[in-house]
C-alpha cells in the first residue's frame, strides 16, 4: 500500500482542521495537499510533523492534472467547496482510478448525484463517502444513537446554530449559506419527499453550547433527503438551522431573497456578507436587503427589535458576540408502546472547546474522524454512502477521540 491521502482544496479552514487532527491520530500516511492557491499551505506543512505533507497546486476542473494526482491513493478527501460545483469532477476522477473519495458535502444536489453512483462505485470496487463533516455528517451519526434508543421512529429533527465568527468565513460557505437561505427546501413530510420554502418553517429545541431553547429555520440540506433511506417509517424529517445571534438569519433571508428574486447577483451577495463578516461598510444594496430581512424576522417575532438594534451597533463599532453553537439529533418515536422522545446533542462551545470552537473546528474534526473510520475500513465496502449507512455511533465517538476530543465534549444525552 501507498499509504497515501489526497487532499483537495486543502487550504480551506475546515480543510485544514480536517488534516492537523487526522495528523494526532494517524502520523504514519503520507498527506498530498493540493489547492488552487499552494502558496497557502506553506504554513500548514511547516505545523504538521516534518516530512508528513507535501504541498502543490491543483486544478480541480483540469482533468488529466486531477488524475494524475488521485491515481494511487488510499482515499481523496474533498475539501473544496461548493459542492454543487466541486464534486461531480473529483468523483468521476476516483471512479476512473478506482480510489475511495470521501467529502463533507452539505448541498443536496451534490449530494443526490453522488449516492446515485452506488452501482458504479460497486462496480469500481471502491467507497464513495459524502457528507462527512458536522452536518450532515456528525448530526446524522447522532441521529442513529438516538434512534437506536426507541422501538419506532416517527420523526426526526436535524438541528444545527453557528456562532459569530467575524472577522472572516470562506467565500465557499457564504455562497452555501445564501443557497440555503432561498429557495426550494427538499424534505420529508407525511412520509414522502416534498418542497418547502427553505428559512420559512421554524422550530425550537433545547441546543447545546450555552444557547438553551433557540429558534431555528428548517433549510435546505442532505439529511432529510439521505435518512429516509433508513428511517423510510418516519412521518417527518427536517433540518433546522441558524446562525447566532439571532438577527444573522435576517440578514441572509434578506440577501437570500434579493438574489432569488434578481435584485443582487450571487457574488454580490457573497461580496456584501464578506464585508460585514470582515467589518466594512457594505453596498447599499446589501444593506437594503438585509435590513428588510431583519424587519421581517422581528414582523414574524423570530427575534426582537431590541435585539436587531443591538446587532446593528455592534457591528458598526466592530464588536462581536461570544462564540455559541452546536449540534442536536431529536427522534420522537415509541419505546415499550409508550410515545418516547430521544435527544443526542453536542455540550460546549466556544474558545476553551476543542470540537465546537467554530464551525471550522466542527467539520473538519467531524471529517478527520470519518477519515480514521474510513481507513479502518479500506478494501472492506464499496458503493456510495451517506453516514448513517456506515458510522456506528460508538465507533464515530471513539475517532473523535482519537483526533482529540475529549470525550466529555463529544455528546450528552438529555430527556
Amino acid at each position: 500500500m501507498s499509504r497515501r491521502i489526497v487532499f483537495i482544496g486543502a487550504a480551506g479552514e475546515m480543510c485544514r482542521l480536517a488534516i492537523e487532527r487526522f495528523a494526532k491520530a494517524k502520523g504514519d500516511w503520507e498527506l498530498v495537499l493540493c489547492d488552487i492557491r499552494p502558496e497557502l499551505l506553506s504554513n500548514l506543512v511547516e505545523k504538521l510533523p516534518k516530512g508528513l505533507a507535501t504541498s502543490q497546486r491543483l486544478d480541480l476542473y483540469d482533468k488529466e492534472n486531477l488524475k494524475s494526482v488521485v491515481k494511487g491513493a488510499d482515499l481523496v478527501v474533498l475539501g473544496a467547496g461548493p459542492y454543487i460545483r466541486t464534486s461531480a469532477p473529483v468523483i468521476e476522477a476516483c471512479l476512473e482510478s478506482k480510489v475511495p473519495y470521501l467529502d463533507f458535502d452539505d448541498d443536496v444536489e451534490s449530494t443526490e448525484h453522488a449516492l446515485s453512483l452506488h452501482e458504479k462505485a460497486k462496480e469500481a470496487g471502491i467507497p464513495i463517502y459524502v457528507g462527512c463533516g458536522a452536518s450532515p455528517g456528525m448530526a446524522n451519526v447522532l441521529v442513529v444513537d438516538a434512534a437506536s434508543e426507541l422501538d419506532t421512529v416517527e420523526n426526526i429533527d436535524c438541528c444545527w446554530i453557528v456562532g459569530d465568527e467575524r472577522p472572516g468565513i470562506g467565500r465557499a460557505v457564504l455562497e452555501h449559506f445564501l443557497h440555503i437561505t432561498a429557495g426550494d427546501c427538499l424534505t420529508w413530510e407525511n412520509g414522502k419527499r416534498v418542497n418547502h420554502e427553505t428559512f420559512v418553517e421554524t422550530g425550537t429545541a433545547p441546543m447545546g453550547g450555552g444557547l438553551g431553547e433557540i429558534l431555528m429555520y428548517e433549510t435546505a440540506h442532505p439529511e432529510p433527503v439521505t435518512l429516509p433511506r433508513k428511517y423510510p417509517n418516519a412521518r417527518r424529517i427536517r433540518c433546522l438551522g441558524g446562525l447566532h445571534p439571532a438577527p444573522f438569519n435576517g440578514v441572509g433571508r434578506g440577501i437570500g431573497l434579493a438574489v432569488q428574486n434578481g435584485e443582487m447577483t450571487s457574488k454580490e451577495g457573497v461580496d456584501f456578507l464578506e464585508d460585514l463578516l470582515n467589518n466594512k461598510l457594505g453596498s447599499t444594496k446589501g444593506w437594503k436587503a438585509a435590513i428588510s430581512g431583519m424587519i421581517g424576522q422581528v414582523k414574524r417575532k423570530e427575534s426582537s427589535f431590541s435585539e436587531m438594534i443591538a446587532f446593528l451597533t455592534k457591528s458598526a463599532i466592530g464588536q462581536t458576540y461570544q462564540y455559541k453553537g452546536g449540534l442536536l439529533a431529536r427522534v420522537y418515536g415509541t419505546k415499550n408502546g409508550r410515545p418516547a422522545v430521544a435527544i443526542r446533542r453536542t455540550v460546549k462551545s466556544g474558545q476553551d472547546s476543542y470540537l465546537m470552537r467554530d464551525m471550522a473546528s466542527i467539520t473538519g474534526t467531524a471529517c478527520a474522524a470519518f477519515m480514521v473510520l474510513a481507513l479502518d475500513e479500506i478494501g472492506k465496502r464499496s458503493g456510495a454512502f451517506a453516514p448513517e449507512d456506515w458510522a456506528e455511533p460508538e465507533a464515530f465517538y471513539n475517532a473523535l477521540e482519537s483526533v482529540g476530543t475529549p470525550r466529555a465534549e463529544i455528546v450528552e444525552s438529555i430527556l
